[in-house]
Parts: C-alpha cells; structure tokens; sequence
C-alpha cells in the first residue's frame, strides 16, 4: 500500500480495509486504540474495523483518535452460543451468548452488517460446539473471511474460500490483529467507498484480499495478554442469560 489516501484506477475510487482488528477493549489484546489507527494508517489503510470481543468502547476510542485521512467503523466480535460473529457498523453492544440468528437479528436491528470469521479454524470455528451449520446461516450474512492471518495450518482459509463461493457470498480477508504489528498484515482493496453500510455491501462485489500473516513471535504475545487483561479484572465477558442485555 504506497498511498495511504483514496487512490484512483481506472476512474474508480480505492480503499484499503481491514475488517477484523482488536485493540486493548478485548481480553486477549494490549494494543492501545490510539496506537492501532495510527499503525493502521501509517501502512495505508483508509478504513479499519475494530471488532473487538463483545465490547465497542475499544472501538469508540480508536473512532475518537483516528487521523482524518483513516475511517474507524465501529464493530464486535461476538460470541453467539454457536460461535463468533462479527457486527460492524454498530452504536451499541451486543451481549454474547444468544443464539446466531437472533445475534444477527440485533445486529440488523442496528442497521449493521454480519460476518464470519475463522469459521473452519478447528478451535474457533462456527457451530463447533452445537452443530450449528454455517450453511444454516449463510442466507443472512454479508461475507465470510475466506482469509485470517491467524489461522495456523490446516486447510481452514482454503474452505471458508470455498465456502464463499458456493454459498455466493463475498469473500474477504482480515488481520484478526491483536497486536499494533498485525495491523494490515491482510486488507482488502475494494473500488468505492466502504463508511457506510450500503458503500461496502456495493465494494464487496469486487473484493481483492491481499494476504499476510503474523509471526508466530507475535502471536505468542495473546496468552500474555490474557493473564494480564485478567490480573486487571477485564477477563473475557460471559453471556447471562439467552437474550440481550447488558453484562
């Protein structure tokens, strides 16, 4: 990404997206949301989903801090009884622990989007648990992360890709970053403008993943986060009861 700014080709507008990125709001992350938008944008992102896990105020605060030339979209990685959603475009959070169907129902309640991430990593992959099947759900999602940095062997990414494809459904690539090093390490290049919801269902038609992975020093840094985000009493959040509300 040499130019950090919209750029143009062949008369129609590029951005540059990651859409799955946490920050220190998550209890596996340390990075500090001012750190993550200008990592994000010093690497030529112009826009960057934060999704952290069923919490937004991460994703507010990197809203808040983000340089002009860098669009925040407000998100969270979800946690349904049937596995990890992500929601964007969101004003407020959205409690783990309901069913997939009626979590993407809060999230449409919001005027929000719905993704899949890492849906066949073999320990946080959809309805691994329940036996809920992706294809019971494909019908009312936006896309489905056909590439996550961090996913580790296995053929994970090549059936979430395929997957996609059978289903119709965009496909797109994402950083998972828990670090400010992952930030961008996978984005998207997509032709328009994707800071609204109706903008990036149009771009998703024409996505193009660029992918990367982390190091796997950089990853090792998570299980550290965990024990100190823990010792700081901001442990995972745990679902209470089967609808809504706040934790």
């Amino acid at each position: 990404m040499s130019d950090p700014a919209l750029s143009e080709a062949g008369g129609a507008a590029r951005a540059f997206i990651d859409l799955h990125c946490h920050t220190s709001a998550s209890f596996d992350s340390l990075a500090d949301p001012p750190a993550v938008v200008r990592a994000a944008a010093s690497r030529g992102l112009t826009h960057l989903a934060i999704t952290d896990h069923d919490r937004i105020e991460g994703a507010l605060r990197a809203r808040d801090a983000a340089p002009p030339e860098l669009t925040v979209v407000v998100g969270e990685e979800i946690k349904t009884s049937d596995g990890d959603l992500i929601g964007i475009f969101l004003e407020r959070e959205i409690a783990p622990g309901m069913p997939a169907v009626e979590t993407i129902g809060a999230i449409r309640d919001q005027g929000g989007l719905v993704g899949v991430p890492h849906p066949f990593d073999g320990r946080r992959g959809f309805g691994r648990r329940t036996g809920t099947t992706l294809e019971s759900i494909a019908h009312l999602v936006d896309w489905i992360e056909a590439y996550n940095a961090r996913v580790i062997g296995g053929s994970a990414n090549e059936k979430a890709a395929l997957f996609a494809r059978a289903h119709l459904l965009p496909g797109v690539g994402a950083s998972d970053s828990h670090t400010v090093m992952e930030v961008g390490v996978t984005y998207n290049i997509v032709c328009g403008d994707p800071g609204t919801p109706e903008g990036l269902l149009a771009c998703l038609a024409g996505v193009d993943i660029r992918p990367g992975r982390a190091s796997l020093y950089v990853r090792a840094w998570t299980p550290l986060a965990k024990v100190i985000q823990s010792m700081k009493g901001n442990g995972r959040r745990r679902a209470q009861g089967s609808v809504g509300g706040t934790r």
